[in-house]
């Protein structure tokens, strides 16, 4: 792998850039792995990359039924933060802040990781509240939080309208919060991934598993049939369906979740800013386009559409908020598919079937927690038992009753 630097560019300048090296090469499958992973967005490339770098296991290999990061990771609104209120969402949640902050640097590619501050807006005397609590909670987990009067909200944000029909009593501030840059992620695993041997196979549909004695020992795939020691599902959208070729049933459901940005314009917001009560939250990326994000449909769907009442319910309070945004054009709008469980957290968890795991379930909160994610996946995968933060995400909590459920308790999904 060719390293990235400023002399790499110089080097690469005297050629007219034409002798760069691709970033991962396109393989095709060999006939056994000591693991296969299902999925090639960030979570999986992520799980993958941690398995050769720190685990020692590079006999791996990603099949993805697309294209790299073609899924939720190329969907998402790039929003990171760890501000939760149980314990077991921060630990998770936390740990990935701490990689991500690393990220550009572990993995030699620019993910665009932009610690810009992520406020958390309250409009009543219940928002109010829960972010007390919840801001008491954070601090106590030993995370960085701040409570927020509304003069220094508009400070942080002078064009807000803080006596509108959602006034803003208050917020809570997480100045290590901010945004990256999603396409970049799922590139920049991918390349370290493949420098490390991971073979990387896109375009390859998985139709099944081969199981023998309830230990699966095989993937059966449209390229053909992939021996496997070890299999883990990393996919949004379709791990209820994976689970049901491998005989078993997860608690989730599937529903769009819709996001839209609008043209370009000059740097004029320069954080992150949310609104549980409203579930409205926007930010600018770095070509200008504000980035809002939607909450998830009302109706079960595996379109990547969503509906335009949801568009609706979210573009009113943001012109609310932000009266200057109001006469702004939508550049485009998309939806992805996501797994939502019972309490709206994830599922890290081994299965029903002896050396099948299986990570999905994100919900809303996806993206954020990839490189965390990964690295507790890929040790629990290596180990052939989940690593201590992903325990308490078991599926088994829905029998014991072990919820963590953040969506109700924090006022917001994740």
């Amino acid at each position: 792998m060719t390293r990235y630097s400023i002399f790499s560019l110089l080097r690469n300048a005297v050629n007219y850039h034409q002798d760069w090296q691709r970033a991962w090469r396109s393989p095709d499958p060999k006939r056994e792995y000591d693991v296969v992973i299902v999925g090639g967005g960030g979570h999986g490339l992520a799980t993958a990359y941690y398995l050769a770098k720190e685990c020692g296991i590079r006999n791996v290999a990603v099949i993805e039924k697309g294209w790299i990061g073609g899924g939720n990771t190329g969907r998402n609104t790039t929003i990171v933060r760890s501000n939760y209120l149980y314990d077991e969402s921060a630990g998770i949640y936390e740990h990935a802040l701490k990689l991500w902050e690393g990220l550009s640097q572990d993995l030699n590619y620019n993910v665009m990781f932009s610690p810009r501050g992520l406020l958390h807006l309250a409009h009543n005397v219940h928002d109010m509240q829960e972010i007390g609590r919840r801001g008491n909670a954070i601090r106590l987990n030993g995370i960085d939080s701040e409570f927020l009067t509304p003069a220094q909200v508009k400070e942080m944000v002078p064009f807000i309208n803080l006596d509108c029909r959602y006034p803003v009593m208050g917020a809570l501030l997480q100045r290590r919060g901010g945004t990256a840059r999603h396409d970049a992620v799922a590139w920049g695993y991918a390349r370290g991934a493949d420098a490390l041997g991971v073979d990387i196979i896109q375009n390859c549909e998985v139709t099944g598993f081969r199981i023998e004695d309830n230990t699966v020992t095989g993937v059966e795939t449209s390229r053909g049939m992939i021996a496997a020691k070890k299999v883990g599902c990393v996919v949004a959208g379709h791990c209820s369906v994976l689970a049901n070729m491998a005989g078993f049933r997860l608690p989730i459901e599937s529903v769009p979740l819709q996001a839209l940005v609008s043209e370009p314009i000059k740097p004029v917001l320069d954080c992150v800013v949310m609104s549980g009560s409203v579930h409205a939250y926007i930010s600018q990326s770095d070509k200008g386009e504000l980035v809002i994000g939607a909450g998830s449909d009302l109706y079960n769907s595996y379109s990547q559409r969503g509906g335009f009442d949801v568009i609706e319910e979210t573009v009113g309070p943001i012109v609310e908020l932000y009266p200057i945004f109001s006469r702004m054009k939508m550049l485009r709008q998309w939806g992805g598919i996501v797994d939502v469980t019972v309490d709206r957290s994830p599922i890290l968890s081994e299965t029903p079937v002896k050396n099948m795991f299986f990570n999905c379930g994100w919900g809303t909160g996806g993206f954020k927690a990839t490189p965390g994610s990964g690295n507790v996946f890929a040790h629990s995968i290596a180990r052939g038992e989940m690593h201590p933060i992903a325990r308490p995400f078991a599926m088994d909590r829905f029998n014991t009753g072990a919820l963590i459920d953040e969506g109700a308790a924090a006022a917001v999904a994740h």
